[in-house]
């Protein structure tokens, strides 16, 4: 069906407008040099395409923050909620340019990758992880400072550690990884991390705490770091190496054979018709025939066949042969 709208006199004038802006702009076909805009591009240079969509890092994060929350509840005493960002791409330089020129800066060495991960921790979460660790309330701390304290030195070397090891764990399922400590800074000028122009790739974390704001952390990964797994960290499986866990097969196995079972012997089953039946009285005997023995079940099927005998002046049977027809 033809449509009868007419274009009211704003559109017309719109539309000629575009058309004229268009006449004038326009540069002749053959006259490449004389396109300014026009710059060589090379397939497969865009870095911040490599990684895909990034769903292994994401699943990594996920579990990375699920265990982080061991790590925090000696400190802070109760459970945090810790939620994880998905993973972002930017130059190092403009990362620096929206942080505090005072944090906490762990950079650790991937052995595995050859490379470095950098862990950023907010100095006010320092401070309250801090207070609340030698029993203080967990509370927001007033002010800006420029240094850490002896004590929150330690702290946050105990952090990084634990960290650390919760890291190892939660990309174990994609490949294992060893971190070690190298250096800690505590402004990001002097982070001898990645140049000012390199992509590194942020995971970003916040820590709910009750009564103030969110706390953050971060853990950053050079892009050049991942580019060696980067087609595990695209694909949607995990891992394809089973680990032999001997102590949870060992409970399993100690737990089925707990499992009660109910056991009957049948000695023989006759067949009687209904004018028989009615015919019996008290007194009466009915001949049994027996077989070659008396058939075992378990659970009310068939698995054995045994002899009645005695043993410590008890009835018994005498398992003979296994049904191997079941």
């Amino acid at each position: 069906m033809v449509s009868s709208r007419k274009l009211t006199s704003e559109e017309v004038d719109a539309l000629i407008d575009g058309l004229q802006s268009d006449s004038s702009a326009k540069k002749p076909i053959g006259d490449v040099s004389s396109q300014e805009d026009v710059r060589p591009y090379a397939f497969g240079s865009d870095d911040q395409a490599l990684l895909g969509d990034f769903y292994a890092l994401r699943m990594i994060n996920e579990r990375f923050a699920r265990h982080a929350r061991s790590v925090f509840l000696p400190m802070l005493r109760i459970q945090p909620r810790i939620s994880s960002f998905p993973p972002e791409v930017k130059t190092f330089d403009e990362y620096t340019s929206g942080i505090e020129t005072f944090m906490s800066l762990t950079t650790n060495r991937i052995e595995e990758l050859r490379g470095n991960m950098l862990m950023v921790v907010d100095p006010n979460f320092i401070s309250v992880l801090t207070n609340s660790y030698y029993g203080g309330e967990i509370g927001a701390t007033p002010g800006k400072r420029a240094e850490f304290t002896a004590t929150e030195e330690n702290l946050i070397e105990l952090v990084t550690n634990g960290l650390n090891d919760v890291l190892e764990l939660a990309w174990r399922d994609l490949m294992p990884v060893t971190l070690t400590c190298q250096s800690r800074e505590v402004n990001p000028q002097f982070a001898s991390f990645v140049d000012s122009a390199d992509l590194v790739i942020i995971c970003s974390f916040v820590v709910q705490l009750p009564g103030i704001d969110a706390a953050t952390f971060d853990v950053i990964y050079p892009l050049q770091t991942l580019k060696p797994v980067a087609s595990q960290l695209r694909s949607r499986v995990q891992s394809e190496v089973v680990d032999d866990d001997i102590s949870w097969r060992e409970r399993l196995e100690r737990a089925i054979l707990q499992v009660p079972l109910h056991v009957t012997a049948r000695l023989s089953e006759p067949k009687v018709s209904m004018n028989n039946l009615l015919k019996l009285n008290k007194g009466d005997v009915y001949p049994i025939p027996i077989g070659d023995g008396v058939e075992i079940r378990i659970e009310d099927k068939a698995m054995f066949v045994g002899e009645i005998g005695e043993v410590g002046g008890q009835s018994a049977i005498n398992l003979n042969k296994r049904i191997t027809n079941l």
